[in-house]
């Protein structure tokens, strides 16, 4: 078994825990506004990819098929009692792609995204809503006070396929 440094398990174990992300995109009528969303998520290892599932009538979604560029933000919950800027946190950045509905790639994906939410079978039968592959392109990691790193594509895809 091979030795998993310390900050790369915490990544792989941040995005295995937390469920939710603050999607940023950049709004399709004026491409200078930023725009954040919530977001569920879950983790394709197979493609080392995250997946979303929105809906057509988001503007998020209107958003990243105008410029497929985003970032999503995943942090760890508050602790009572514990300084909230040591949140262990990860930014990261990819290219966001519209699976076609029937599709073996949009299948694959819907499979990840119920294996994470089961509850959420129905709203994939939804003629509107669209299942969202994110390709990780980087990544900014705080994993606490002093323990703050760039991680690369390479490295993400490794955390995403554990």
């Amino acid at each position: 078994m091979s030795h998993e440094p310390r900050l790369a398990r915490a990544l792989r174990e941040l995005l295995a825990v937390r469920r939710v992300a603050a999607l940023g995109t950049l709004d399709a009528a004026a491409p200078t506004q930023p725009f954040v969303s919530m977001v569920p998520f879950a983790v394709d290892p197979a493609r080392r990819a995250l997946v979303l599932h929105v809906s057509g009538l988001a503007a998020h979604t209107r958003n990243l098929q105008a410029q497929p560029a985003v970032s999503l933000l995943v942090t760890a919950g508050e602790v009572k009692g514990e300084p909230v800027h040591a949140l262990p946190r990860v930014t990261i950045d990819g290219t966001a792609r519209l699976l076609e509905p029937g599709s073996a790639e949009a299948e694959a994906a819907r499979a990840a995204y119920l294996a994470r939410f089961p509850e959420a079978e129905p709203m994939t039968q939804l003629g509107d809503f669209r299942f969202v592959l994110v390709t990780p392109t980087g990544a900014r990691q705080v994993a606490g006070f002093g323990a703050a790193r760039s991680v690369d594509a390479e490295e993400l895809a490794t955390a995403l396929g554990a």
